[in-house]
């Protein structure tokens, strides 16, 4: 009942009120004409609390929407550096309105519209009913709601001023960040704010517990938050389920969750993931421990958590990280970036550019002809109006530029199968072309120079047959689900790359990184990669005769071929001795990346090491696939044969390996 406290709630209602209020015409021509809270009039409450009459009305809207001001609800733990323990299950909810939610009971026809134009076309509507009606009295619940959820987005993001002096001993202003600084970005979630809220509200010698969402320590938006949390040793335990067994009715059996535990001066984090039942955690199997130090060695630029299935899992990538270097190391001053990596996301983003694809009948009636792979008309001379395939990210795989595509009669899609890759001459048909000078200009904007292309899938799965699906590329266009990559070193090591990204090690390290259904650039740049220093010439020799074979098989990438310094015809399509050859690359890299024989069995079967029950997977569905083609898991059995022959015979020692 003090005047200081009345004065403190206040200034704290008038800074929430200047979110939430509306802010419409021009700014206003003297105080008493404001209609919305400045910083002066903050600090003036906050001082005495005199502040013209009408903006403390104003003001209520922060009680409206039900603002809670820590600091003044308890004041006294505030005072002593926060609560010994902090425990909830905070809501799970996109500050972003969500249109189809906000009408779904309201007014189902604008939310089951047919997309989003038609919804805005029906909200529109509501905007030009008559004051009054119901229609309109819903337009103007929408408007609040929209404002309110904009308002808190708003807030949560908000930058605060900082004073500081620069090496030149000069007075600056910097902005840090504000009441969520390390969550309030991206598309906000309240999960994301409450947890860092949480680990503020725990004092010096305080615990919090808080059951979010797994994105919360493996997802980019919150990175800062969980990369925090393991600097500052505040990290205790994360235990990560899946709702499978439905411990949350109510939300989706694909909902990954995970109690996040906080603590002070916490050296060593635990960690348990995959967990469909709480008594699971008491398997030591499913647990594992990591230091900081593990952390920022498997993700030394995120810092977010590694998802590992088992302790076997997190041991076996520890070793591997430990003898392969990630893409871009930024902490590594003397040699950050060893292969020059650099990419493109979006050479052709298959929405905006839309307007100029072609189709094969838009084509065919623009009175163009085929010339290959591309079209041309047959009117002009040279490259003035030739259109090229466009690639989509499925029309890839392993070593393989003509996976799948469409039929150039009716456009429907189709595999290829091995009789018609067995001719070199058939090429990838595609959905779409594109005009060739639109695809020179913009792969010239990125300063490549090669005529052919790299990339990998956009869109994978950690449960996929397999997870990184990468190749070389025909030179053309490209849709943004494949994200193209480009090397700065010279043609061979980038075909040492290729076979290095197609992998059964490196894929089983990857499968860790990817917590949803993209491998993004950030989670590329750290993945472990071995450096180009690693490849001598007889290791060169090996592996880029095998790419060069696997790869060149149609005359599309003959420019490949020549840059490896081959002038001969395509290699024919044999699918037996394709396999033999990318065996032999998996047991290279099992060896190069310092596994054992156990170890690479472990990678293409935990089964086969630990037995049935063990609590991981690696290439289950690979295997059950193969079983079913060939009654055998035929790429262990080749696999294996492969590392046998090679550490038997010597070719390992003569490699240095």
């Amino acid at each position: 009942n003090s005047q200081r406290y009345h004065c403190d709630e206040m200034a704290c209602d008038m800074y929430i009120a200047a979110f939430l209020l509306p802010k419409v015409g021009g700014a206003p021509a003297s105080r008493g004409a404001r209609q919305v809270p400045t910083s002066e009039d903050v600090w003036i409450a906050k001082k005495n609390g005199q502040v013209w009459g009408p903006l403390i009305q104003k003001a209520d809207v922060a009680r409206q929407a039900r603002a809670f001001h820590w600091p003044l609800e308890f004041p006294d733990v505030m005072q002593r550096g926060g609560f010994d323990v902090v425990l909830g299950n905070p809501p799970w909810e996109r500050i972003k309105l969500q249109e189809q939610e906000f009408f779904a009971a309201r007014s189902p026809d604008i939310a089951g519209a047919a997309n989003k134009a038609a919804r805005e076309k029906l909200i529109k509507a509501l905007a030009e009913a008559p004051e009054g009606s119901p229609d309109r009295a819903l337009y103007d619940d929408f408007q609040i709601a929209k404002r309110v959820a904009e308002a808190a987005s708003e807030f949560a993001r908000v930058p605060e001023e900082e004073e500081f002096t620069d090496k030149d001993r000069r007075d600056k202003t910097r902005f840090v960040g504000g009441r969520f600084p390390l969550t309030g970005r991206g598309d906000v979630n309240t999960y994301a704010l409450f947890a860092e809220l949480f680990s503020r509200l725990a004092g010096p010698k305080g615990r919090a517990g808080v059951i979010v969402p797994t994105g919360i320590a493996t997802d980019a938006t919150t990175a800062p938050f969980f990369a925090s949390l393991v600097a500052d040793k505040r990290l205790s335990q994360l235990v990560d389920f899946e709702n499978r067994a439905g411990l949350f009715p109510a939300v989706d059996s694909r909902m990954k969750f995970c109690i996040l535990t906080l603590g002070r001066n916490e050296g060593i984090a635990k960690f348990a993931f995959f967990l469909t039942e709480t008594g699971q955690l008491a398997e030591p199997d499913r647990n594992f421990t990591l230091t900081p130090e593990a952390i920022a060695l498997l993700n030394p630029t995120t810092r977010t958590a590694p998802v590992f299935r088992s302790k076997a899992d997190a041991e076996l990538n520890a070793k591997i990280y430990a003898n392969a270097p990630v893409l871009v190391d930024e902490s590594n001053a003397a040699d950050p970036d060893p292969w020059q990596f650099d990419y493109a996301t979006k050479l052709f983003d298959m929405a905006d550019d839309s307007p100029i694809f072609r189709s094969s009948e838009q084509l065919r009636l623009l009175g163009f002809i085929t010339d290959g792979a591309d079209w041309i008309d047959p009117m002009l001379e040279g490259d003035v109006n030739r259109y090229v395939p466009l690639y989509e990210a499925k029309m890839i795989h392993h070593f393989d530029h003509r996976w799948s595509g469409y039929r150039l009669d009716d456009g429907s899609a189709c595999d290829f199968d091995d009789q018609y890759k067995d001719n070199s001459s058939n090429e990838a048909c595609p959905r779409y072309w594109v005009p060739r000078f639109e695809v020179e200009r913009r792969i010239k904007a990125k300063g490549w120079m090669r005529s052919w292309l790299m990339g990998w899938r956009d869109i994978t799965n950690a449960t996929n047959e397999r997870t990184v699906i990468a190749s070389v590329v025909p030179w053309t266009g490209v849709g943004h689900t494949l994200r193209l990559m480009h090397l700065g070193v010279e043609e061979m090591l980038s075909a040492c790359f290729i076979a290095n990204v197609s992998s059964l090690t490196f894929d089983f390290a990857a499968r860790q990184k990817v917590g949803g259904t993209h491998l993004t650039v950030e989670m590329w740049r750290q993945l472990p990669i071995l450096p180009p220093s690693f490849y001598t010439e007889p290791r060169q020799a090996f592996i880029t005769s095998k790419v060069l074979e696997l790869t060149y098989t149609s005359h599309a990438l003959a420019p490949f071929a020549r840059d490896l310094g081959y002038d001969g015809p395509p290699f024919a399509w044999d699918e037996a001795r394709r396999a033999h050859l990318r065996a032999d690359l998996d047991a290279f890299y099992a060896r190069a990346y310092g596994l054992t024989r156990d170890e690479l069995r472990y990678i293409l079967d935990p089964a086969d090491i630990k037995g049935p029950d063990y609590p991981s997977e690696t290439f289950r569905v690979l295997k059950e696939k193969e079983l079913r083609l060939y009654n055998e898991y035929r790429t262990r059995r080749l696999v294996l044969e492969a590392w046998d022959r090679m550490d038997a015979g010597g070719e390992f020692a003569a490699m240095g390996m």
